[in-house]
């Protein structure tokens, strides 16, 4: 039998950790899906440390170049620790990693960010868990750009859902790059997702038709 791609093996991994599931859920936007991801259902060190590996194989797979992993305040922290000991430990890139603070520290080391300070043009990866409006990414850029003038080389999130904005004709994903010229990366996408069980490698069958049109409804 073939070897699973990592992208096959993440998405296998989600259902097994419970943050990929099927069924009637109702999103923030109002509008009803057949699939769900819950990244809250990520809780244990080993998962953590699987997760990290497959922001590592993305990083690899596309060639970013990286110095520093930015992980958004609150949920963004964890992820970018773990993606940066899976990249040294996988890869040997020895990339430094910070995080911003929702309020600025005004004793001790003060400042805004922990972690590493950031430098003119240190090339920097942003890892976040979704991106569903692009406002986390709106909210951050102008935190690392008052740091430094850092070159922001691209933003990796674990599932693309390639759904139309509200109120756009384009995607989260696009808008991002059409916006603020960053790349975003996604570890699988919902054609990924599709595909997988297609081919048997996750359960679903049943769904297949309603994501389908869930997808041709709000594709972007």
């Amino acid at each position: 039998m073939q070897e699973l791609s990592y992208k096959e093996k993440f998405i296998k991994f989600m259902v097994d950790s419970g943050v990929l599931m099927f069924g009637e859920f109702t999103l923030k936007s109002g509008r009803l899906a057949p699939y769900f991801m819950n990244a809250g259902n990520y809780k244990t060190g080993a998962q953590l440390a699987r997760l990290g590996e497959f922001y590592a194989d993305c990083i690899h797979e596309n060639n970013i170049e990286v110095q520093t992993l930015f992980g958004p305040a609150y949920k963004g922290i964890p992820l970018a620790t773990a993606a940066s000991v899976a990249l040294y430990n996988k890869y040997g890139i020895d990339a430094s990693y910070c995080f911003d603070r929702k309020e600025v520290k005004d004793h001790g080391e003060g400042g805004m960010f922990v972690g590493a300070q950031l430098s003119d043009g240190d090339k920097v990866v942003i890892i976040e868990d979704v991106m569903t409006s692009g406002k986390a990414l709106r909210e951050v850029l102008p935190k690392l750009k008052g740091a430094a003038n850092v070159d922001i080389t691209a933003m990796i999130i674990t599932v693309d859902r390639m759904e139309k904005a509200l109120g756009s004709d384009k995607s989260a994903v696009q808008d991002a790059y059409d916006e603020f010229g960053v790349k975003v990366y996604p570890i699988v996408t919902v054609k990924d997702i599709i595909k997988a069980i297609e081919d048997g490698i996750i359960e679903g069958r049943e769904y297949l038709g309603k994501m389908r049109d869930y997808l041709d409804s709000y594709g972007a």
